[in-house]
């Protein structure tokens, strides 16, 4: 008889250890939760550590795309603050893409449009960047190249109209040639578009047509945008420095010219800088392009002159 209580107060033991050891299941479940709250949008690196940094700093306010967002004031528009590409990137969480890979980031349908930013450490930029709405449907694209994507970041506004939206950036140099991205989500609605930061009047350019538009030294950026009447838009943009220097080209094609206009600020440092143009569709798909200065250094104008005999380098 007393053996037999030995063994069952030895299982009425095992038990209760078997029952206590389920308790570190219940408080990671519990902070499982708790981070469900806030929104992967800041977690482009998939860094968990920073994650955690951003949740208790700005948690009273929430995050997009690393930028503090007040829900009680959600229609900012950012495009009329005028912010240089390389101030833009110090407010934004950005990711390392190695030659040759692709990374991807999807978002909530709330987010009417994105803002891609792509830069190197001064070395050569190749790179693909599309929009994904849905299985094997690619509505925008874009081919970048940049001489040097520190002197000349890219920025580029792409519209995300609807549900099942995602950006998909593809370094397509060399493994010898990363690039760092990032991303900014805007949810401000369509009257706070990039186009609402134009004010100069548009140009119609025909199929097969070109447009060039130089620009002082004194500008240091241009803003371009590129829309049509419904009908499918394709077109290149260079920035050229000197004859037939192309220091940026972006090759763009866009399913719904006016549902997805192309929106890009590019940087324009040093003096001779020309933006061109070219409708690359046929005769019957026109657009309408509108360039202008974004931003504007006065003081550039005086100290900035040519050399003895009229030499610039460039």
């Amino acid at each position: 008889m007393k053996f037999c209580n030995v063994l069952a107060l030895a299982a009425l033991c095992s038990t209760a250890d078997a029952f206590m050891a389920q308790a570190p299941n219940t408080f990671s479940r519990t902070a499982l939760n708790a981070a469900d709250k806030y929104s992967y949008l800041g977690n482009l690196n998939g860094d968990e550590e920073k994650v955690g940094t951003t949740v208790q700093t700005v948690a009273p306010t929430g995050t997009q795309g690393g930028q503090l967002v007040s829900p009680d004031d959600p229609t900012q528009n950012k495009y009329q603050r005028r912010k240089t590409t390389k101030e833009c990137f110090e407010e934004i969480t950005p990711v390392t893409v190695q030659g040759g890979s692709l990374r991807t980031c999807s978002f909530d349908e709330g987010v009417n449009r994105v803002s891609v930013y792509l830069k190197t450490e001064g070395r050569p930029l190749n790179a693909n960047v599309e929009l994904w709405q849905g299985p094997d449907n690619s509505p925008q694209k874009m081919s970048v190249y940049l001489e040097d994507g520190c002197e000349r970041p890219f920025c580029a506004t792409v519209e995300s109209p609807g549900s099942s939206n995602a950006v998909a950036i593809r370094n397509t140099g060399q493994m010898e040639f990363p690039l760092t991205a990032g991303l900014e989500v805007d949810m401000s609605g369509k009257e706070s578009g990039p186009g609402t930061s134009i004010n100069g009047p548009a140009r119609t350019v025909q199929g097969g047509a070109v447009y060039t538009t130089p620009f002082p030294p004194s500008v240091q950026s241009v803003q371009v945008l590129l829309k049509s009447d419904g009908r499918p838009l394709n077109a290149r943009v260079e920035l050229l420095q000197g004859p037939n220097n192309n220091k940026q080209v972006m090759e763009i094609y866009t399913e719904d010219g006016a549902e997805r206009p192309f929106y890009a600020v590019i940087d324009t440092p040093g003096s001779g800088n020309v933006v061109r143009i070219v409708n690359t569709a046929t005769v019957e798909f026109p657009l309408t392009a509108a360039v202008e200065a974004y931003i504007v250094d006065e003081s550039i104008m005086e100290e900035t002159g040519p050399a003895a005999g009229g030499m610039v380098w460039s």
